[in-house]
């Protein structure tokens, strides 16, 4: 038995006392921040800290309830704040319960779903006063707080751990990058048109027509080109789509190019066969010439120095200065070897990306479980 289970049999051997949440706290309105000075206080919102001003509206420690908005986004402040009209804060009777309790327990309630709005979600201070809470015995609740607290930190220091490590791998990488694909540079260079076998762009079907699209060919927009391996679309065309516009088939493996917009001079490779937009320059290599592992790591490690050559507040390039854009082509051996490292780099990589947020969701959830057994309690049952 735990040393809360042994506190709760103690303190409360038949059951605790459940009351509603208005009878343990007074929920109130937040206020228009914009006429404050600046100052050391900080004013909270739905989505968190807006600015600091000069003036508190409650310096007690609170729960913080999003009204619109975020509706799960809750908050524990125990330092003088401010809010706005788009969240609550409580005053809470802290001789029934403990606030940081409140919290803990009011993150198990599924507040993020009760949307008492059309449009915009939104929170009511009448249900809010209804929703039921545990009020065990105060040595009860600081326990309970303890050992969440503990368990917080600790996850918080793991997930810190977990992204220095991530942060120290993507720099040992691009530094390497950086080294490998600078090592004798000036033995040979051509222009990226001299090692294609084709540079084409896509097209888009008209947005009117509805039978031009979801038609099961993968069609790859700009927003996709990320430095990635594409293996599937977001969208889809038609027969009839590719038919009745300049979207075109390209094989497998050709490095693609983003020519416009928040992605331009970004790139990528297609593992599949795919049609793509006109905002794409799709580089279908010559394998006789250059390995397009290689001529997507190299257009990778000059992706400031190609968008600089773009025009516009969006830096948009064309195919022409995509294909005159210089390359270094050592032979094809030593391209091979370069690609397999940054392979195994990338590999190494992207391994600790995927398992980072797998990593964290295992924790969080860990977490949760062990919270809401924790904040679980038999009802007092009254005579």
């Amino acid at each position: 038995m735990s040393r809360i289970d042994e506190l709760v049999a103690e303190l409360c051997p038949d059951g605790v006392e459940f009351k509603h949440l208005g009878d343990v706290a007074r929920i109130r309105n937040g206020k228009d921040h914009k006429p404050l000075a600046d100052g050391p206080v900080p004013v909270y919102g739905s989505g968190g800290v807006m600015r600091h001003v000069d003036t508190y509206a409650y310096d007690e420690p609170s729960v913080l309830i999003p009204r619109k908005g975020s509706l799960g986004n809750l908050f524990y402040v125990d330092v003088p704040f401010w809010t706005v009209d788009t969240i609550f804060y409580t005053e809470i009777d802290q001789s029934q319960i403990d606030p940081k309790f409140l919290f803990h327990y009011l993150s198990t309630v599924g507040l993020g779903d009760m949307n008492h709005a059309g449009g915009v979600p939104s929170q009511t201070q009448s249900v809010l006063k209804k929703l039921v809470v545990p009020v065990p015995p105060l040595e009860v609740q600081r326990a309970i707080v303890d050992v969440l607290d503990t368990f917080t930190a600790l996850e918080a220091e793991l997930e810190a751990e977990l992204e220095a490590e991530l942060e120290a791998r993507r720099s040992q990488y691009a530094h390497y990058r950086d080294l490998l694909l600078k090592a004798g540079k000036p033995d040979t260079y051509r222009s990226v048109g001299d090692i294609c076998r084709s540079v084409s762009s896509g097209g888009t079907p008209s947005s009117g027509r509805a039978d031009y699209y979801d038609g099961g060919i993968p069609w790859l927009r700009t927003q996709e080109v990320d430095f990635n391996v594409v293996t599937s679309t977001g969208r889809t065309i038609s027969e009839l789509g590719l038919a009745n516009s300049s979207a075109k088939w390209i094989p497998a493996n050709c490095v693609i190019v983003a020519m416009y917009g928040a992605t331009a001079a970004k790139v990528a490779i297609n593992a599949i066969p795919l049609t793509t937009n006109q905002a794409c320059c799709n580089l279908e290599i010559d394998d006789a010439v250059a390995d397009f592992r290689f001529v997507f790591y190299w257009l990778t490690n000059e992706y400031e120095r190609l968008r600089s050559l773009g025009e516009g507040s969006q830096s948009n390039l064309n195919a022409a200065k995509v294909k005159a854009y210089p390359i270094w082509t050592p032979p094809l051996d030593e391209q091979r070897r370069i690609a397999d490292t940054l392979d195994a780099f990338e590999a190494l990589v992207n391994d600790i990306s995927i398992g980072l947020p797998a990593e964290i969701a295992a924790r969080r959830k860990q977490y949760e479980h062990y919270r809401d057994r924790l904040l679980t309690f038999p009802e007092k049952v009254s005579a």
